[in-house]
């Protein structure tokens, strides 16, 4: 199946990096979180992916155009340095479109671009690009194609320290706890769509907003609650969270690693 990529916004919550790169190309380790995203679907057997670029699309063409394989994997340097032969491979299976999505473009007009590229396709994954999960794809995915529904997104619990206040009788405090402890889940994105969705989408809409609450309404929609890893580099903080975590080398998103499915 393919995977739809939006890599195209401006990220200004993380201007740190984005004036001069895109927000999907700010490392984690060794890698931009782009890739750790894409390492996670190639890993459970999805590696034909479709980049919705927009912001510093150079940038992201350039890294793949130029991609080095000795960064993350072994290999053997002989003769003086002139002969490199690797040990393991990152992508030598991947097959990658890079879409010009328009510089301004909200996701779901993104989506409607590439619709060209998804052509032979009934299901396929769509997905920010700056968020991590350890969620078990292939067990999610099946419970998608078995409920028969158009569209599915996983449901995370937000992982700010933000407090959520409640009130009685409109204006008297009644409560305040760890927005983590409330019964609020969010979109974690990570989305399956059956061809259809196209149908749902008009010029101009965003994919989450109109095009979902017609699905809603017509009992299309499904969401997953996942309750294990997600995170996403939306600011500075969570960077240096993520960064704290590779540190510490216990990332629990590199399923590729212990061969969870």
């Amino acid at each position: 199946m393919k995977v739809v990529l939006f890599c195209g916004g401006l990220g200004m919550r993380l201007r740190e990096y984005s004036e001069s790169i895109p927000k999907p190309m700010v490392q984690i380790g060794y890698r931009p979180i782009l890739w750790h995203v894409m390492k996670y679907y190639a890993h459970h057997g999805h590696n034909d992916f479709v980049l919705c670029l927009g912001h510093k699309a150079d940038v992201v063409k350039r890294y793949f155009v130029n991609y080095e394989e000795c960064i993350s994997n072994d290999f053997i340097l002989t003769n003086a340095g002139r002969d490199l032969k690797l040990l393991s491979s990152d992508i030598q299976d991947w097959k990658i479109t890079f879409a010009d999505t328009g510089l301004n473009s909200n996701i779901g007009q993104r989506l409607l671009s590439v619709k060209k590229y998804l052509s032979e396709e009934d299901v396929f994954f769509a997905n920010y690009a700056d968020g991590l999960t350890d969620c078990r794809l292939t067990d999610y995915l099946n419970l998608f194609l078995q409920s028969g529904k158009i569209g599915a997104f996983i449901s995370i619990k937000p992982t700010q320290s933000f407090h959520v206040v409640t009130f009685q009788n409109g204006q008297e405090l009644a409560g305040i706890r760890p927005i983590r402890d409330s019964d609020i889940w969010l979109n974690g994105g990570y989305f399956i769509f059956r061809k259809e969705i196209f149908e749902y989408i008009k010029e101009g809409e965003e994919l989450v907003n109109e095009p979902f609450r017609r699905l809603i309404d017509e009992d299309q929609l499904m969401t997953l609650k996942h309750e294990g890893l997600w995170v996403a580099m939306d600011t500075f903080k969570d960077k240096k969270f993520m960064d704290d975590i590779v540190e510490q080398d216990k990332e629990p998103w590199e399923v590729w690693k212990n061969g969870d499915r």
